[in-house]
């Protein structure tokens, strides 16, 4: 940024942490959770994944803005981040080929970011003393002044967030002469898992999150997916709901992130909020089918209760687990065509090595399909 054009801002985290920074973007005065995420490229894919809805932002790697914005990478119509912490940020675009500065693009989707900060230490302060809410202001001044606004800011356990995200009315994606037809169950879902899906083979109508299991049964899919989203799982009784009435239907249905924990749920195995989260394009995850290890893209702030999960070992099987910290990574029912995993297989931003699960899921919809038919 300019050095004439800058503007100072001001961040302070509710254990009382305190920094000052310039500022770009928004101006005015946010809050939300304070998390951070360590990808080294992505940060536009980031910024528009609605799983971020309303969270305040920290980028680990130290240049933002490097390469600009195009609107082709957005995983959504907008940003869906409140605020963004970062150490570099640049007006300076690398890529001719994109439409704005992250700048602009931050300013027109009001999000107002705080810079010039040493986000390594602020990173190793959230892991040692974990997620908490924060505030970012370019007007309050006084750390009293931003201790108030901070206390008005609700927490993230207990939040339901996902009908502030979802889409407002049903609508068709993919190629409709495809084999099957799958009902997407929008709780803040990605571009990039919509493409996936495609890509798979899968027609599919994406209906709001609340729009209910006998709205989307009238429909007549042949399998359901539940998708990413922001917010508490255990807040959404209404989607606890349609997820059981979907296992009890019997068809096959497929869960990722906030899916998979509500399709856990209603199974009998209850989440609970994590120390920071998982967030970044770096996560090492074990299959413990196959053996092999897959470096994912993970965002989740809540987790599937592994204890509980044990408990319920003679119904459902657990697939994938983290290499860093053994938190559940994957499951399936064994009875029931019941799956889902806690990372994105989509990546947007990071590596391909789990995109297999989008075909997998088709394939056993194609032989459970076989197997149902008669003379097949």
């Amino acid at each position: 940024m300019a050095a004439t054009a800058r503007k100072r801002a001001y961040l302070l985290m509710d254990d009382g942490s305190y920094f000052e920074g310039w500022a770009a973007g928004k101006s005015g005065t946010i809050g939300g959770e304070i998390c951070f995420n360590t990808s080294m490229t992505g940060y536009q894919e980031i910024y528009t994944d609605p799983s971020y809805y309303g969270q305040i932002m920290v980028n680990t790697n130290v240049h933002i803005g490097n390469y600009g914005v195009m609107q082709a990478e957005s995983e959504s119509d907008k940003a869906q981040i409140r605020g963004l912490v970062c150490r570099n940020f640049s007006a300076h675009m690398s890529r001719q080929i994109a439409s704005e500065s992250l700048d602009a693009f931050l300013e027109t989707h009001g999000v107002l970011c705080i810079y010039g900060l040493d986000t390594r230490a602020i990173v190793r302060h959230i892991r040692i003393h974990g997620a908490m809410n924060a505030v970012i202001s370019t007007e309050l001044d006084q750390k009293s002044q931003l201790r108030s606004f901070l206390a008005s800011i609700p927490s993230m356990e207990g939040l339901e967030l996902a009908t502030q995200v979802t889409t407002r009315a049903p609508y068709p994606y993919g190629n409709a002469d495809a084999a099957f037809r799958l009902a997407v169950v929008d709780y803040g879902i990605k571009q990039s898992i919509l493409g996936q899906l495609d890509a798979a083979g899968f027609y599919m109508q994406v209906f709001p999150a609340n729009a209910g299991f006998e709205v989307m049964e009238r429909w007549n899919p042949d399998a359901y997916f539940l998708s990413n989203g922001p917010g508490d799982p255990m807040a959404m009784q209404y989607a606890i709901s349609d997820a059981s009435d979907i296992i009890r239907s019997g068809k096959p249905v497929f869960g990722i992130c906030l899916g998979h924990q509500l399709l856990s749920i209603a199974m009998g195995v209850q989440t609970f909020k994590m120390h920071h989260g998982h967030r970044g394009a770096n996560h090492p995850v074990l299959n413990l089918q196959t053996k092999l290890g897959e470096i994912t893209s993970q965002n989740h702030g809540f987790a599937v209760d592994a204890g509980m999960l044990e408990k319920h070992k003679d119904e459902i099987i657990l697939t994938h687990i983290n290499l860093n910290d053994g938190s559940v990574e994957g499951f399936h029912h064994r009875k029931r065509p019941v799956c889902g995993v806690q990372y994105h297989p989509e990546a947007g931003p990071g590596p391909h090595d789990s995109r297999y699960l989008f075909h997998q899921f088709y394939q056993n919809l194609q032989r459970e399909h076989q197997t149902s038919t008669p003379n097949s």
